[in-house]
């Protein structure tokens, strides 16, 4: 980890193609997500870097902000298929942040299992924002939650 990137890792019991699956869903970000935020999301599956989808928020979750609920627009930066998928959200603040969340997902040696890296970058923050002194949002613990959900949601099969 450095000082302005977070990076966990897990084995998970999955090919790469069933964790991807989860991943390219907006649906599945609100089904595995850690921090408690991601109440429901609209859009289609993501195929492409440059796909959006509207994730739904509630920001009491992390007890830091009075923010209530509002919209983000996730806009996929990375898309790697069966590899990588990265994006940024542009939310209601001005300037847009420029946060960056995603997945790394590598076939382990087992043919079985997947090694997963969630990582969070905001080396590339808005200077209004770095100058704010609100980061990290999300903690190192929140994205190794959100692993351990990501394992279990394709453990017993997604979508279901």
């Amino acid at each position: 980890m450095t000082s302005e990137r977070i990076e966990v890792q897990r084995t998970i019991r999955a090919d790469p193609a069933s964790i991807f699956t989860v991943l390219c869903d907006p649906q599945g970000h609100v089904a595995i997500d850690g921090s408690g935020m991601l109440m429901g999301a609209d859009g289609e599956l993501v195929t492409a870097a440059g796909d959006e989808f509207v994730v739904h928020m509630d920001r009491e979750a992390l007890g830091d902000l009075p923010m209530g609920q509002y919209d983000v627009t996730v806009t996929i930066k990375t898309f790697v298929p069966q590899r990588e998928i990265a994006w940024t959200i542009l939310g209601t603040v001005r300037p847009p942040i420029g946060h960056v969340y995603g997945y790394r997902i590598e076939p382990a040696d087992d043919g079985r299992s997947s090694l997963v890296t969630s990582y969070y970058d905001w080396s590339d923050i808005d200077p209004t924002w770095r100058q704010a002194g609100i980061f990290p949002v999300i903690a190192e613990g929140s994205l190794k939650a959100t692993l351990g959900i990501l394992a279990r949601t394709v453990a017993r099969g997604y979508p279901r």
